[in-house]
């Protein structure tokens, strides 16, 4: 097992690997820029090395930077949580050949999942179910029209390098692919540096479901059911819960087993997320995360288990301590993603907390570097919280999450904590009858309206 871990991020996820190596008796190192030297995960880390000035680019994406802080503590291990360089293949090589271990996946395996086209071309020989749509990249506009012929519309162009909704654009009919095509290319290239699209067939109302994997980078790998990831605004996750109230208990068994035998094949390490559209029954591969996922404290509490603690074990070459037969959901769970943001618009809301007071009681889970008279910095991304609720059944845990979300206290910065309010109003809501295009929608209708 590692004597000292180095964790390559900031916020809640430093903290909550911090605190997962605590329980198992490794150092931790928090390394952070000089806007963050104040932040809480310095302040619980063992240790804490200052990498670069406020902007990312120049600290928390500056492998140079992590490696010397590597090399200063002595850390033999580097998690990566989520976002900045978690999905960075050329920073797992090099942390691999500096002969350090990346508590992830190989360099391999974040290459192959990093691009959409060779994604879902290795998930179909695997026998993952994917959307109808091309072979591989589309180049010209004249392609396009013809696979939007084929497939039929409406259609949805995105960029290979795409993530977080960038990219993407959609042609209801042959009329609109034409500027649909166009403006997914440009915006592929501004964003990522590559302008390759492909397309897919556009589902009209599905939900959007992730699989939980674990694989031990031996060829043996479980799953750990599914979460809803539905309501999203900008294809970015508001609330999730897991399991998802629109799959059986047959489906997730089977959709389950699927997305293990694939990953146990490719001889997967670590967490991962297989995401799908889903729609009348039937699963369509969207993409796979091979990392840790912001929302997987809900499946941590239906299932029982630390999937960080997990991630070092397996990093460190021990077994996992999970087998599928072990693995049975109790309950339901809940999270919201607190951002400072002002709404209706969303706009980022950096400033000085005045006074913070985190929910507690039975079931519930406050995940967040916020403190006291803590400045939250305008360099980085505006989540500031996450708010899990965990009940007997879905009942218990929306009555849970309203009661949780009164008691949050944060002053000094506009949140999103209205619009959860606001959320659990709904009907729609409360019976779990929504898809990817509900929240939008209703923001259209209400929010901005109100």
């Amino acid at each position: 097992m590692f004597d000292k871990i180095l964790i390559a991020n900031r916020g809640e996820i430093a903290l909550r690997v911090i605190r997962a190596c605590r329980e198992m008796g490794i150092a931790s190192v928090a390394v952070h820029s000089t806007a963050d030297s104040d932040a809480m995960h310095v302040r619980m880390a063992d240790e804490s090395i200052c990498i670069g000035p406020a902007a990312a680019s120049a600290s928390y994406l500056s492998v140079p930077a992590i490696m010397a802080a590597c090399e200063i503590s002595g850390a033999q291990a580097i998690h990566p949580g989520y976002g900045f360089l978690s999905e960075n293949a050329n920073f797992v090589q090099i942390v691999e050949d500096h002969g350090l271990t990346f508590i992830g996946p190989t360099a391999e395996h974040i290459r192959i999942m990093g691009d959409k086209i060779t994604a879902k071309d290795t998930m179909r020989k695997l026998g993952v179910p994917c959307v109808p749509g091309s072979e591989g990249g589309v180049a010209t506009l004249k392609e396009a029209q013809r696979i939007g012929d084929e497939i039929g519309y409406p259609v949805i162009i995105k960029a290979t390098a795409g993530g977080g909704g960038k990219g993407m654009k959609v042609a209801q009919s042959a009329a609109d692919m034409a500027s649909a095509f166009q403006n997914a290319r440009s915006e592929a290239k501004a964003v990522f540096g590559n302008d390759e699209v492909y397309i897919e067939k556009y589902l009209g109302a599905p939900r959007h479901i992730e699989i939980q994997m674990f694989g031990d980078g031996r060829g043996g790998a479980i799953h750990l059911g599914e979460r809803d990831c539905s309501l999203q605004r900008r294809h970015q996750k508001v609330f999730e819960e897991a399991p998802g109230p629109a799959i059986s208990t047959e489906e997730r068994a089977r959709i389950g087993k699927i997305c293990a035998d694939a990953i146990a094949k490719i001889k997967y390490i670590g967490a991962g997320t297989i995401e799908f559209l889903y729609e009348d029954g039937e699963f369509y591969f969207i993409e796979m995360n091979t990392r840790l996922q912001v929302e997987h404290p809900i499946t941590e509490a239906i299932y029982g288990v630390d999937l960080v603690r997990e991630q070092i074990r397996v990093a460190a070459g021990l077994p996992m301590s999970l087998a599928q037969d072990d693995l049975h959901i109790n309950g339901h769970a809940i999270e919201v993603r607190i951002n400072a943001e002002r709404l209706p618009n969303f706009a980022p809301c950096p400033g000085r907390i005045t006074q913070y007071h985190a929910p507690g009681g039975l079931g519930v889970r406050m995940d967040s570097a916020l403190y006291d008279g803590y400045t939250i910095p305008p360099y980085y991304d505006s989540l500031i919280g996450k708010l899990i609720v965990h009940g007997r059944d879905r009942t218990e845990a929306l009555a849970r999450l309203r009661r949780a979300l009164g008691e949050l206290i944060v002053d000094g910065v506009d949140t999103t904590v209205p619009l959860f309010h606001a959320l659990l109003q709904e009907p729609d809501v409360q019976s779990g009858d929504y898809n990817i295009h509900w929240l939008e929608h209703w923001l259209e209708t209400n929010l901005a309206a109100g």
